[in-house]
């Protein structure tokens, strides 16, 4: 075997499994990156390292491959910690290569790495001279089997130094869990005897792949079919009523709620997808299959732990085909479900007057639509507009949605996530980042990186010179607005001088520019710095500010 420095035999490990990295040089982790160049892995720098994971992340949500983020030590990994925190909450798998103190023992100016990342739930798998390369493909195993972040650390002292030939194994064939807990047999007779069914898919739904069963399964049954935000128009067709939860219509909400029979299929039924309680009817039956080992949610009935594809194909073999799907009860509930949505009114288009004359974001949505390539790979940053895309702008596919922040909770990781999902999009898709002025000026920095990253894309801020969220939970309750300002910033000027195309937008009319640009062949980044009305209150942010008043009514009372 070639002599290779410990970092080198980390970063040759690494190749057997992912071909980009994302991150900032420094003293740690100058000969991994080194030894990374040496082996044709595509390096993306970031401007932050915060935004060396989040890339990362982003990239895996988009293309279901693995990548890796990597920074120095001490100050460059505690800056990384937001999106490493974010990455575990979402159970995306990534790795952080970071130096770490040396194996001698810590310097004063050290901190307990392994420690702060077990504070956030994730593991830490420290090489060594003798068995660098074993060491890394155990992390990196751990990460895709658990689902998860790890952190790979290489002690400063031992970066450089001559690593111990090692025999490796292959790195382990992606695991297929084929196998279901009992129950499914239970589940096909509620399933046949449902009026109203209901299939929810989420997430775990679309990464099993079982898009294709369940569709067929809804067809059988004649049932209608939903999915989580995170699950967008993974069972599109008759009888989809889009998105459950605060981001889809009332008129789906309401089909959904009568119900008589509901299976969810890798989802983890939160809050927000469950209408803080109020999407489904007291008395429905709710059905779980899901890779958990127990239920997500006390509403759920019946659960069966197991992979959703298999789960789905062993359904359909359980369950006669009917003549038709479209006789008897349930084909008939299809059929109103039809004509309801059809009736029903739509997300409110947005007003073309706003009290303080800045654009109504709800109509911004609707046209940005409309002026967007077709073929679009959108990023979210989180925040008050969040659900501006989910509700008006088509979204291909499941993967075409990658809302990073929802887990953790966090602002300020869109563009570092969008550098990671442009360098994932590689079939001519533009790269659409959505995010919020406050959220946009904490990755500023890495806008440069965005710009250098990407083939096309479209960053739109929804710029209200406010956090847009803090407004509206807490100044309306008569708190001082003043820490909840932000003095209006020119980005598009910004973005101009980091060498974007870009346009103020202050009317439907102004994205024009947007539009002419999209026209001459969508090359490069266009910054559309859209100046929005704080007057509109999201009602995904109405609903969970009722949730959250009748709570607090519940324990005072």
């Amino acid at each position: 075997m070639t002599s290779l420095t410990v970092s080198g035999r980390v970063a040759q490990v690494l190749s057997s499994y992912l071909t980009d990295l994302f991150g900032v040089m420094g003293n740690g982790n100058v000969y991994f990156l080194d030894a990374a160049e040496q082996l044709g892995l595509r390096f993306s720098a970031v401007r932050h390292e915060g935004a060396a994971i989040a890339a990362a992340d982003a990239y895996y949500r988009t293309s279901g491959r693995l990548a890796a983020g990597t920074t120095t030590y001490g100050p460059g990994y505690t800056n990384a910690l937001t999106a490493l925190a974010e990455s575990v909450q979402a159970q995306i798998p990534v790795l952080l290569v970071t130096g770490d103190a040396p194996s001698t023992g810590a310097r004063p100016q050290d901190v307990d790495q392994a420690a702060i990342a077990a504070g956030l739930g994730a593991a830490t798998f420290t090489v060594t001279r003798d068995a660098a390369g074993a060491i890394t493909q155990q992390a990196v195993e751990y990460a895709l089997t658990k689902r998860t972040a790890v952190v790979i650390a290489i002690p400063y002292d031992l970066a450089a130094l001559e690593a111990a030939d090692e025999e490796l194994p292959a790195p382990l064939a992606p695991a297929v869990r084929d196998d279901v807990d009992g129950g499914l047999g239970q589940v096909a007779r509620l399933l046949a005897g449902a009026q109203r069914p209901l299939i929810l898919a989420g997430r775990g739904a679309h990464l099993a792949g079982a898009g294709p069963e369940l569709r067929e399964l809804a067809d059988r049954l004649g049932a209608l079919t939903a999915g989580t935000a995170l699950a967008l128009n993974l069972l599109e067709g008759d009888g989809y009523l889009g998105v459950a939860g605060g981001f889809g219509t009332d008129t789906a909400a309401g089909l959904m709620g009568e119900a008589d029979v509901v299976l969810v299929a890798g989802a983890s039924l939160s809050p927000f997808t469950m209408r803080f309680g109020h999407l489904l009817a007291p008395e429905s039956t709710v059905i779980q299959i899901d890779a958990a080992l127990q239920p997500t949610n006390p509403r759920v009935d019946t659960f069966v732990s197991g992979d959703v594809k298999s789960a789905a194909a062993s359904l359909l073999a359980l369950l006669e085909a009917p003549a038709s799907p479209a006789v008897g009860p349930a084909g008939a509930w299809r059929a109103e479900a039809r004509k309801r949505l059809a009736e029903g009114p739509a997300h409110h288009p947005g007003s073309a007057e706003t009290p303080d004359g800045r654009l109504d974001p709800r109509a911004l949505a609707a046209a940005l639509d409309g002026a967007l390539p077709e073929r679009r790979t959108v990023v979210q940053d989180g925040g008050h507009f969040v659900g501006w895309a989910p509700m008006y702008w088509r979204i291909p596919r499941p993967q075409d949605l990658v809302m990073v922040g929802t887990a953790y909770q966090t602002i300020g990781l869109g563009l570092a996530s969008a550098v990671g999902a442009a360098r994932a999009v590689e079939d001519g898709r533009t790269l659409v980042l959505a995010s919020g002025d406050g959220g946009f000026l904490m990755g500023l920095s890495d806008l440069e990186s965005l710009i250098g990253a990407a083939r096309s894309a479209v960053v739109v801020i929804y710029n209200d010179a406010a956090y847009g969220a803090e407004i509206h939970q807490y100044g309306s309750q008569g708190l001082t607005e003043k820490p909840m300002l932000i003095p209006e910033v020119d980005f598009s000027g910004v973005a101009r001088a980091l060498g974007a195309e870009s346009a103020i937008i202050r009317s439907l009319e102004d994205l024009s520019a947007l539009t002419d640009w999209i026209d001459a062949g969508a090359r490069g980044t266009f910054v559309a710095d859209c100046r929005i009305t704080a007057s509109v209150r999201a009602p995904w942010l109405s609903e969970w500010m009722e949730a959250s008043r009748a709570a607090k009514a519940a324990v005072a009372g």
